[in-house]
């Protein structure tokens, strides 16, 4: 009888510490309702980037990956939701904008990507990883990525309203912010 209590709860007790194990670290370093952390950056064009110049737009923070095959099938939602909101008016701020930051380590495979998903908006920004550890590229540890695809939504004052929305999240927040008076 306890053998068999035993052969039960611990795989069960391993099961619990893998998840919670799991949970922790996938668990965002960034959460709804903090300031994002504001960072400078160099743009696919070669100019330079402030996320503060955004300051009083929502803004979609997009890590991805020229190589993410759940990333790449997100996309299309992403132009399609740009294309929606772009230049539309929001009470309360100054417009959409979207911030592509590629975690990569071959610059042409995400260029190729930009140009084969028309990811058309101007704030794409390449967060080079120095090795196959995707992870340590600066963008990705400031805002604690640990997977791809990884979003975080901002509000027109820099707050976290959203972490890792999917499209239709999206857009149900910039609704409700199109229609509020």
């Amino acid at each position: 009888m306890k053998r068999s209590i035993l052969s039960t709860l611990i795989p069960l007790l391993a099961i619990i510490i893998f998840l919670m194990g799991r949970y922790f670290y996938f668990k965002p370093k960034h959460i709804q309702g903090e300031k994002a952390p504001v960072f400078t950056a160099t743009l696919a064009n070669g100019s330079p980037f402030s996320l503060a110049s955004l300051d009083g737009h929502f803004v979609l923070l997009d890590f991805w990956g020229s190589w993410c095959g759940p990333c790449r099938m997100q996309n299309p939602h992403w132009v399609a939701l740009h294309r929606k909101y772009d230049g539309l008016g929001i009470p309360g701020a100054k417009g959409f904008a979207i911030v592509s930051i590629g975690v990569e380590t071959d610059e042409g495979s995400w260029e190729n990507a930009i140009r084969r998903d028309s990811l058309y908006w101007p704030y794409q920004i390449l967060d080079k990883a120095d090795n196959l550890r995707f992870f340590n590229s600066p963008l990705a540890v400031l805002y604690g990525v640990k997977q791809l695809p990884s979003t975080f939504l901002l509000n027109p004052r820099g707050v976290i309203v959203a972490t890792n929305p999917g499209p239709k999240e999206v857009e149900a927040i910039l609704e409700r912010a199109a229609t509020e008076n």
